[in-house]
């Protein structure tokens, strides 16, 4: 199978980094690849995807992932950690860093250490500490983007169907299931390519969303205690109660945001649960969005994103209201 436009318009528009990565995994004998802390399918998907591809092709090379744990996904969807002394980390290795923007929210500080940094990304670049930095904010997922560049390597590096498997759930995650705007013709031409491996996409899709029985409580009580503002601003609150009754942690307060998406009347949607660590407490919350850009209401609240898919933070629900109202002056 050939490579379609978008993919090879990514080549064209990466070339020199595309070089200079391949050059350097093949010069480093030890390779880790990095992602953002408190990880979603994109964040795992593509450290996986990546990491799965790199044992294929280079399988005389070690090859290690780092990072936090996600409290569902780990094992159901992807292997833990790679664990290793810090001894690891004074010999010479390369570090790959996927789907981050912000070198502090790197899940694994221990990057710094790399002899040479490469990053690949989608979101807002925020420093120049890397030495090879590939930042494509319109693209729809790092997976998407990684893959894509992957591919422009040619038919003598192979593409599995488990590092596809891997991609393909990075792309689904960060596309919301292809919904948002921010899908386009790379999405799509990458998506074919990892269909043509032999995934199944119904099985991985099946494996992605399942849900417990217990889960249709949170979702029944989310579903009599959300709000919608005037001007179509849906959100729900999960305090630590609510989360101790129904058995939840923090970070899956926003698995039932999108229950708000597709709805008339509603032009932004969000999930507000209470994280009380000791050290950070706040109020974590997931913002999606049907049209407008809420990536900079995002940002002036402590957090970021994209323009359809963004997070954020408040320190107290006194300040909920202007947090809100930002909002509703997007719509």
């Amino acid at each position: 199978m050939g490579l379609e436009k978008p993919i090879l318009e990514l080549g064209k528009k990466f070339k020199k980094e595309n070089k200079e990565i391949l050059k350097l995994i093949k010069q480093f004998n030890r390779i880790a690849v990095f992602r953002h802390i408190k990880p979603d399918f994109d964040a795992l998907g593509t450290q996986y995807g990546l990491a799965t591809w790199l044992k294929d092709n280079f399988p005389e090379k070690e090859i290690i992932t780092l990072g936090d744990h996600h409290v569902v996904f780990t094992p159901r969807l992807f292997p833990e950690s790679t664990k290793v002394s810090e001894s690891w980390f004074n010999e010479p290795f390369l570090a790959i860093i996927v789907d981050v923007g912000d070198e502090k929210r790197v899940a694994d500080p221990r990057f710094l250490k790399a002899t040479k940094k490469v990053k690949i990304d989608h979101h807002p670049r925020t420093s120049q500490i890397f030495d090879v930095d590939i930042t494509m904010e319109e693209a729809a997922a790092a997976a998407e983007l990684v893959c894509g560049l992957l591919l422009n390597y040619g038919s003598r590096y192979k593409l599995s169907a488990e590092a596809a498997q891997y991609f393909h759930i990075g792309i689904v995650g960060d596309t919301g299931k292809f919904q948002y705007s921010s899908v386009g013709p790379l999405t799509f031409a990458v998506a074919s390519h990892l269909v043509n491996t032999g995934i199944d996409v119904s099985q991985v899709s099946k494996r992605m969303f399942v849900k417990q029985i217990e889960d249709l409580e949170i979702q029944a009580y989310v579903l009599t205690h959300y709000t919608i503002s005037p001007k179509g601003v849906a959100y729900y609150l999960l305090d630590q109660k609510v989360q101790d009754k129904y058995h939840i942690t923090s970070e899956r307060g926003k698995e039932n945001v999108n229950i708000f998406s597709n709805i008339d009347g509603i032009g932004i949607w969000c999930s507000i649960t209470e994280d009380p660590q000791p050290n950070d407490y706040c109020w974590r919350i997931s913002i999606r969005s049907k049209e407008v850009p809420i990536n900079g209401v995002a940002t002036k609240w402590g957090g970021g994103g994209h323009a359809q898919a963004s997070g954020a933070r408040i320190d107290s629900l006194d300040d909920l209201p202007a947090f809100i109202k930002d909002l509703e002056d997007l719509l």
